[in-house]
Parts: C-alpha cells; sequence; structure tokens
C-alpha cells in the first residue's frame, strides 16, 4: 500500500514539475517577445521622426531609397506655376533637347537623382543627404530640396544608369544642357573630364568607362555665385530689387546618345535670303572626306534632294514658288534629313534638322536714318525685357508649355521682339522662337559688377572695368560657346556683350571676338551701357517713359529699355515687399501707361529710334513690373490696348517707308 501511495505521489510530483516548467518557459517567451515588440516600436518612433524633420528641412525625401519611395513635392509656400503644380516627376521635359541635330536613339535622364552637399574640396560621399529632381537648380522649388549652397560648398549629384546591351561598343556620349558653374564627371568611380560655363551646353564621350548592364553616373558641381570672376546674371545670393535668387547645379537637361565610331557632329547654316539659298555645312568628327545626303522638305513635302561631302557647303537654290522667307508674321521654317556615309556608302549617322530663311540688317531707311530690316524690309522691333526667372524652377521653366506660354503671350499681346536679358535658355526656347514667329535680341549674361564706372549720358562716358585675366577668359570662353551654341537659330537677330556697364571692359575688343564668332548678325555692343563707337547700335535705358537723350547718326538707335510700371496683383506675388519705377492700382491705368509710352516712341521716329524694349515681361520675385503676374496666372494688361499699342507703333515705321 505504500508503495503504491509512493508511485502516485512520485507520478503526481512528476506532473507538476513538468507543468511548473512549462509555464516558466511561456512566461519568459512572452517578455521576451514583449521586449521585442517595445524596441520595435522605438525604432519606429525615431524613424517616423527623422523622416518628419527631413520634410521640414526642404524636401530630403526618401534618402537612398527606391524611386516609388521618394514622395516628390515642390518645396516651400510661395507662389507656384500651374505647370509646377501638376508636374509628374518621372516625365520631366521629355522632349528631345537638341532640336537643331536630333537623333531617334536617345535615353533622357532627368528625374530622380540623389544629391549631398559637402565641403567645395570634398571627396565623393559614401553617403547621400536625399533625392533631387533634375533638371531643377538645387535652390528651387521643383528640384524637391529648396537650399542655398556657397562657394565653400559643393554638390554632389549620383544616378544608376542601365546600359542597353546593343549600346555596347558604340561611342556613348553624356549630354548636359547646363550647369552652373563648374562641373566634374566621373562614371563608375573613374574621372571623365570637367566644364566651367553656367549656360552652355557640353557633353562627354563615355564609352571607355561604362559596362554593360548598371552603371554609376556621378557629378560634382561647384558655383560661386557671388564670386566675381564668373559669368551669373541676375544670380546673386543675397535677392533682392533687381537681383535673385540663384539656379545652382544641373538646371538643363541631362541625355545619353549611342553614336557610331563616326558620327556628325555640328552643323553650319550660311542662308542667303537674296540667292534664295539654303546652306549647311555639316563637320563630322573626323577629318576624313565623308558623303553627305541632303534632303530639304517643307510643310511635309520633299522639295529637292542633294550630295556632297564634308569639305564644302552644300547648297540648295530655291525655286520661287519654294521660297518661303521667315519673318514674325510668317515663321516659315523647312526640315531636313541629312545622312552621313563613307566613301563605300557605309550609312554612319543620320539627323533630322529644319532651317529658315532671313536677312537682318542695319541700313539707312527712306528718312535716311539706320534703322534695323528685315528681309529688306524696315521693321520696328517692339519687345519685352524678359528675365527668364520662374517662381518654382528659377533659371528653369517647370516644363515646355509653359515656356510656350510666354513666347505665345507675347506675340498675343502684339510684340514681335524678346530681349532675353542676361540669361541664356534652352535649346528648345529658341527652337520655339523660331517655331512661333519671335525675334529675339540675346545677352550676355553679366559677371564682375561691382566697382563698374557708368556715364550712359555721353558718348564714351564711364571707364572700363579693370578685370582680372581669369575674369576676361571666364568671359570670352563663355560667349564664345553661347554664340557657337546659339548661332543655329534664325529668331536671333542680336548679340548683345555687355548690358549697361556691368563688368563692360573692352568694348571694341569684345565686338570684334564676336563678329568673329557670328558676322552674320548685328551688334549691340553695350545696351544702355558705356556708349562706344563700335558695333551696330547706340542703345539708351530710360525710365519710366520712353526719351532720347543722345544720338548718333552712324549707328541704328534703340531704346533698349523704358517702362517698368508696377502693379501689384494680391495672391500672385513673391514677397510682401516689392519694387517698381512707378506703380499704379488697375489694370487700366497700367494699360493707359503702356499706350502713352507707345504714341510717344513714335513721336521719337525722326530721331531714327529703331525698336524699343519695356520691362517687363512677368514680375520677378520682388519686382513687380511684369506685363504678367511671377506665376503666370494673370495677365496684368489689357490684352487689346496692349495689341492695339504695339500694332500702331511697327506699322507706323513701316508706313514711313511706304511713303
Amino acid at each position: 500500500m505504500e508503495a503504491e501511495d509512493d508511485n502516485e505521489l512520485r507520478k503526481t510530483l512528476k506532473v507538476t514539475t513538468e507543468d511548473h516548467s512549462r509555464w516558466k518557459k511561456i512566461a519568459i517567451s512572452f517578455i521576451i517577445l514583449t521586449v521585442l515588440c517595445l524596441i520595435g516600436i522605438i525604432i519606429l518612433i525615431a524613424i517616423s521622426s527623422n523622416s518628419d524633420n527631413d520634410d521640414e528641412e526642404g524636401g530630403d525625401q526618401g534618402g537612398d531609397g527606391k524611386e516609388d519611395q521618394w514622395n516628390w513635392q515642390p518645396q516651400g509656400n510661395r507662389i507656384k506655376t500651374r505647370w509646377g503644380k501638376s508636374l509628374d516627376p518621372k516625365n520631366v521635359w521629355p522632349e528631345y533637347p537638341r532640336p537643331q541635330l536630333q537623333r531617334k536613339e536617345w535615353v533622357n535622364l532627368n528625374g530622380e537623382w540623389s544629391y549631398s552637399i559637402r565641403s567645395r574640396d570634398s571627396i565623393k560621399p559614401n553617403t547621400h543627404d536625399g533625392k533631387i529632381l533634375v533638371p531643377f537648380p538645387i535652390e528651387s522649388s521643383l528640384s524637391g530640396v529648396m537650399k542655398n549652397v556657397t562657394e565653400n560648398d559643393a554638390i554632389w549629384y549620383e544616378k544608376e544608369i542601365d546600359i542597353p546591351k546593343e549600346w555596347i561598343g558604340k561611342k556613348i556620349m553624356i549630354n548636359f544642357g547646363a550647369v552652373d558653374w563648374k562641373c566634374i564627371l566621373y562614371v563608375n568611380d573613374n574621372k571623365v573630364g570637367e566644364h566651367t560655363g553656367g549656360y552652355t551646353y557640353f557633353y562627354f564621350e563615355i564609352s571607355k568607362y561604362i559596362q554593360e548592364g548598371k552603371n554609376t553616373i556621378t557629378v560634382y558641381v561647384w558655383d560661386p555665385t557671388d564670386r566675381s570672376f564668373i559669368p551669373v546674371g541676375k544670380q546673386t545670393m543675397n535677392p533682392q530689387g533687381i537681383w535673385y535668387t540663384p539656379s545652382s547645379g544641373i538646371w538643363q537637361t541631362v541625355w545619353l546618345e549611342p553614336l557610331n565610331e563616326i558620327y556628325i557632329q555640328n552643323l553650319t547654316v550660311n542662308n542667303n535670303f537674296d540667292q534664295k539659298s539654303i546652306n549647311i555645312a555639316v563637320k563630322a568628327n573626323t577629318n576624313v572626306k565623308l558623303n553627305v545626303n541632303l534632303t530639304l522638305f517643307y510643310q511635309g513635302k520633299k522639295i529637292q534632294s542633294i550630295t556632297g561631302d564634308t569639305t564644302k557647303e552644300l547648297s540648295i537654290v530655291l525655286s520661287e514658288g519654294d521660297f518661303h522667307p521667315w519673318s514674325p508674321s510668317s515663321p516659315c521654317l523647312y526640315d531636313i534629313q541629312i545622312e552621313l556615309h563613307s566613301i563605300y556608302n557605309i550609312l554612319y549617322d543620320t539627323i533630322t534638322t529644319y532651317t529658315a530663311i532671313r536677312k537682318i540688317e542695319s541700313k539707312r531707311h527712306t528718312d535716311g536714318e539706320l534703322r534695323i530690316f528685315l528681309n529688306n524690309q524696315v521693321l520696328f522691333n517692339m519687345g519685352t525685357l524678359d528675365q527668364g526667372f520662374w517662381p518654382d524652377g528659377l533659371h528653369s521653366p517647370p516644363s515646355e508649355e509653359a515656356m510656350i506660354f510666354d513666347i505665345l503671350k507675347l506675340k498675343e499681346l502684339g510684340f514681335n521682339t524678346i530681349r532675353k536679358h542676361i540669361k541664356v535658355e534652352p535649346f528648345r526656347y529658341y527652337y520655339q522662337c523660331d517655331k512661333i514667329g519671335m525675334l529675339v535680341w540675346q545677352d550676355m549674361p553679366a559677371g564682375d559688377i561691382a566697382g563698374s564706372s557708368w556715364d550712359p549720358n555721353k558718348i564714351d562716358g564711364g571707364a572700363d572695368k579693370q578685370r582680372t585675366d581669369e575674369s576676361k577668359n571666364n568671359y570670352y570662353t563663355e560667349w564664345g560657346d553661347i554664340i557657337n551654341n546659339l548661332k543655329f537659330f534664325q529668331s536671333i537677330i542680336i548679340w548683345i556683350p555687355f548690358n549697361e556697364a556691368w563688368g563692360q571692359f573692352e568694348t571694341e575688343r569684345a565686338v570684334d571676338f564676336t563678329r568673329e564668332k557670328d558676322s552674320s548678325r548685328l551688334i549691340n555692343a553695350a545696351s544702355g551701357g558705356n556708349h562706344r563707337i563700335c558695333g551696330n547700335f547706340l542703345d539708351l535705358h530710360h525710365y519710366p517713359e520712353p526719351s532720347q537723350f543722345l544720338y548718333h547718326e552712324n549707328l541704328t538707335n534703340v531704346l533698349g529699355e523704358y517702362g517698368g510700371v508696377g502693379l501689384e496683383i494680391k495672391g500672385h506675388t513673391w514677397n510682401e515687399k516689392n519694387w517698381a519705377y512707378i506703380q499704379v492700382n488697375t489694370s487700366e491705368e497700367l494699360t493707359n501707361n503702356f499706350k502713352t509710352y507707345a504714341e510717344g516712341i513714335t513721336k521719337l521716329f525722326p530721331k531714327g529710334f529703331g525698336g524699343a524694349i519695356y520691362t517687363q515681361t512677368t514680375d520677378v520675385e520682388s519686382e513687380i513690373n511684369g506685363l504678367i503676374t511671377y506665376d503666370r496666372e494673370v495677365v496684368k494688361i489689357l490684352p487689346n490696348g496692349a495689341k492695339e499699342a504695339n500694332e500702331k507703333v511697327i506699322q507706323s515705321l513701316k508706313s514711313m517707308n511706304e511713303e
């Protein structure tokens, strides 16, 4: 009996011990699970807090995450354009960027890139600060970053790209529309090359640095905005009045293109209006003589095909029926296909392009005064000063549609000219001016302005700025590149080396340099500046009403700036504190002022005036003297009144010619 009781006790104790052990394990597991959950919650809170801080600092969304994790948004609380508000970050500036020399096969690199801001002398960073939307300047809202950089900083961009298998073995080019100011390119950590100049297109061949599949593109940018030795236009680290926010880094389209070993490098157009001929020289990337086939079309109809070679100009003489001159009232364009062949008829390259025939000159009018003539007819250039800035993109228009809006709106208001004021636009801007029919006066972006001596009230007034050799070299290099890049576009009729006396130096030499680069256009040596007897113009600036306080019989006399009448539209201004030469309160007042000034211009015709530029197309930051608000939402001047006044001025001078 005792033995049985003992066995039962042992069984009971065994069960009790096993139960106790099991519950102990469960309790320990519960405690461990609870601790892990608490740790996870703490980590999630920390991540959420960091993400909130990044958003508050101006758009470092996404870190090094994948594209679908980057919630791009325009930054800041200032006004924005309708195009910026509706921008698709996965489809930014999708148009082929170089309409003067187009190829079918290319890859657009706009969109999401990683970026970091480090010291100017830094090496390539191992981590990124976040994501940036290329091609918008880092200071802009549309970049998704909106941060300032100083001369002590550098911006590092990085993007992983796929190289198609069929591209291997070809020459692969990476093209940059513009990067402000100094750019160094690396591919897979190999230095490829560098470029300086904030307003000019450039490219590098990267074939020997790439591999099939994934490749890493890295771009270093240094932009010393307020240093005196580089062209900066109206950019400043302290924006106020007529000076605006900087546009540092990549600010135009970046794209890849595969080319054969031999390819068309560029075209030189030298059309002759009087001879009714289209003349194009094709330059290949080799000095070896190659065959060229050129086919000309007009409105889809084939006009003529010719063959030639790369050692001489190809020329097509048009019949009377096929001769369609270009003008603002009739912007006729011819389409062209060009093929590059070996002497054994091996096809190396095919491009499409376009051209126009027009003639620009300064010559004596029937009254004996020098005036601007287009296609042998006097044409008063009635235009606006156009800064080319945007509230959300700064130097970068939010889209091509936005850019077209400005040009079309000016044409609807009766203007036939745009003075592109100390800024250079993407190639497609000038293509649209060609296509829409808008004359362009093209400024050189100013630099080294401080300490300039300005006396615009007499001939040979003021003194040349004493610029360093580095400053002068930067000027000539960038101005030469700008002319070479843009002289294809027939809408550009005047080059302007200097604005007022801003950094003006060696004026006669600068004019000669400009003429050497392109002798087919007129040269306005210094718009409103220290007046030197060189180039084609005496250009006066006077605000607000037009005035002619100087005259020169051997130059074409123009009014390069006038107007500047401000009208503030609540809810459409950049700042609370705004500025203009004078201010009015209504659109009616603005329109009446504009009409009065237009009548004043016609009264100056007997004194030889041949063109006038009203300040300005749009409001810009603190300036509210635009005909249109900065966000492009309100046309402040009454359209019919502006158009009527402009057409009256243009027709009045034309009527003098007919008399």
